[in-house]
């Protein structure tokens, strides 16, 4: 059987947690579910995709904060050398499952970890709120 591959691309989109992630994983067609279909208990959090080998290097970065969460892919691991603000990390397999979440201060080398594919960067506490631990499956719809 062969195994689809999706392409990802930077761009912007929406991260949803909660309410089994909407029918979890990503929405490769890119439609933006808006709020009609929004489930109870549904989180749905403005998320930045860095997918290309530069805006991955480049992260969060250089920046003083972030609104909602950078999703990094491919990425096993990552490190906060040269940035300004405390971050959580959440790392995700190849379904959107959440492996674990760790709150790294600036100049922290991360643990890699051998399932992640995919990366989630926010705020230092943000996570917590929106639901995000290990075992919940999120999704992410792309903006088109």
């Amino acid at each position: 059987m062969a195994r689809l591959r999706r392409r990802w691309r930077d761009g912007h989109g929406v991260l949803v947690v909660g309410a089994e992630a909407a029918g979890g994983g990503e929405d490769p067609g890119g439609g933006g579910g808006g709020d009609a279909g929004r489930a109870p208990g549904e989180v749905r959090v403005p998320l930045e995709v860095a997918a290309s080998y530069r805006a991955r290097t480049r992260g969060l970065l250089g920046r003083d904060a972030v609104e909602g969460a950078m999703l990094l892919t491919p990425a096993g691991g990552v490190h906060t050398f040269r940035m300004r603000m405390p971050i959580d990390v959440a790392y995700l397999d190849r379904r959107f499952t959440v492996l674990a979440v760790r709150t790294m201060a600036p100049g922290r080398l991360g643990r890699p970890r051998l399932r992640s594919r995919h990366v989630l960067e926010a705020a230092a506490g943000a996570m917590a709120g929106w639901g995000v631990r290990a075992g919940v499956r999120v999704a992410v719809e792309r903006e088109t």
